[in-house]
């Protein structure tokens, strides 16, 4: 599937859940994040701390301690039908970001999406649902310099009513979205949904 705006959009492969099809695991599926963890109906952010967004670099690892993930990056362009290209299936841990777009830790909205399986298992976001407000990202730099972002809330889109404008929307501030399929399964259809972890920097090493 593929989600416009402003010209771009996203898609996050290898939804149909392979690995789940091949093992016969419908119930085995990956981390669904609570309500707890949606956006409150108040202020957006758990907090109102944020770094002042650094210059743009490409980023080249991304590390999430909460869930064990600590990938390269690869960037991503877009494909002939204006989606966002995904990293290899083969390699399930690697994530990407859009190199068109914003660098993770600049000002405004980067993107970063990666598998939630292939056909050997769990992939780079398998996990991403399990995430809590309050949790860490952190992105490596080209230009040496590591970018800390919090997590301000995680959660699932059906395919069908995916919000283009508050995942992509412009931002004044160094956001982060990490992206991956998720949400209910079948095994006819794969995944239903995205499951979409929203982040802004607070720190810079």
């Amino acid at each position: 599937m593929s989600n416009r705006s402003k010209g771009w959009g996203i898609a996050v492969a290898a939804c149909v859940g392979i690995w789940l099809v091949q093992n016969g695991s419908e119930n085995v599926t990956p981390p669904v994040p609570s309500a707890a963890q949606a956006f409150a109906a108040g202020p957006n952010a758990h907090t109102t701390a944020a770094a002042d967004p650094l210059a743009p670099s490409a980023p080249v690892r991304l590390r999430i301690p909460e869930i064990d993930v600590d990938t390269p990056m690869v960037g991503l362009g877009l494909g002939p039908d204006g989606a966002l290209e995904v990293p290899p299936a083969e390699n399930g841990n690697l994530a990407g970001w859009y190199e068109g777009g914003t660098a993770p830790g600049a000002e405004g909205t980067a993107i970063v999406a990666g598998h939630v399986d292939n056909k050997r298992g769990p992939a780079v976001f398998y996990a991403l649902g399990a995430l809590k407000k309050g949790n860490r990202i952190e992105v490596d730099r080209q230009d040496g310099r590591t970018a800390v972002f919090t997590i301000d809330a995680v959660e699932v889109y059906p395919n069908k009513a995916f919000p283009d404008a508050k995942v992509y929307g412009r931002a004044d501030r160094a956001e982060l979205r990490v992206i991956t399929c998720g949400g209910g399964f079948t095994e006819k259809n794969g995944y239903q949904g995205n499951v979409v972890a929203f982040g802004h920097l607070i720190g810079v090493r």
